[in-house]
């Protein structure tokens, strides 16, 4: 079972963007542009990326990896681009119908192998199910919207 994210920790904690959010995908530019610091190759494992409909979905499981990006919001931004990115993944704490829930994993940095912890947006627990029950996992744990 997964547990919702707490509220926002003292020290705010970077991102780990795995679909839309990374550097050239829709969301990018429009959400991310101006309130990050940095936006680094990083790697999640102990999940798997599933296909979903435009976009993909992380779903906790042993062995996997996911690929993406670990993104340091700019310390003035930071409350703002909690509430968008929360907006955008369908998030809202404790309510077992978000598509995605908040939680705080640890994630490694790929440039120097720092691991860090950071907030991933996974499945919900209703949307765990339906894909475990008959989505399609994305080889690699790497997701794009380009045709493959």
């Amino acid at each position: 079972m997964i547990v919702p994210a707490p509220s926002p920790p003292p020290e705010p904690l970077p991102f780990f963007v795995y679909g839309t959010l990374r550097p050239g995908e829709r969301n990018h530019d429009a959400l991310l542009r101006g309130r990050t610091r940095t936006e680094q190759p990083a790697r999640l494992t102990g999940a798997v990326l599933y296909e979903g409909p435009g976009f993909p979905y992380a779903v906790e499981e042993p062995g996997g990896v996911v690929r993406g990006e670990l993104v340091t919001a700019r310390p003035e931004t930071y409350e703002e681009l909690l509430t968008v990115l929360d907006r955008l993944e369908g998030y809202v704490a404790g309510d077992p119908r978000s598509l995605y829930e908040r939680v705080e994993r640890e994630v490694v940095r790929e440039a120097d192998e720092t691991a860090v912890r950071a907030w991933v947006y996974v499945a919900g627990p209703a949307v765990t199910a339906r894909l475990r029950d008959g989505g399609r996992v994305i080889e690699g744990g790497v997701w794009s919207s380009s045709p493959r």
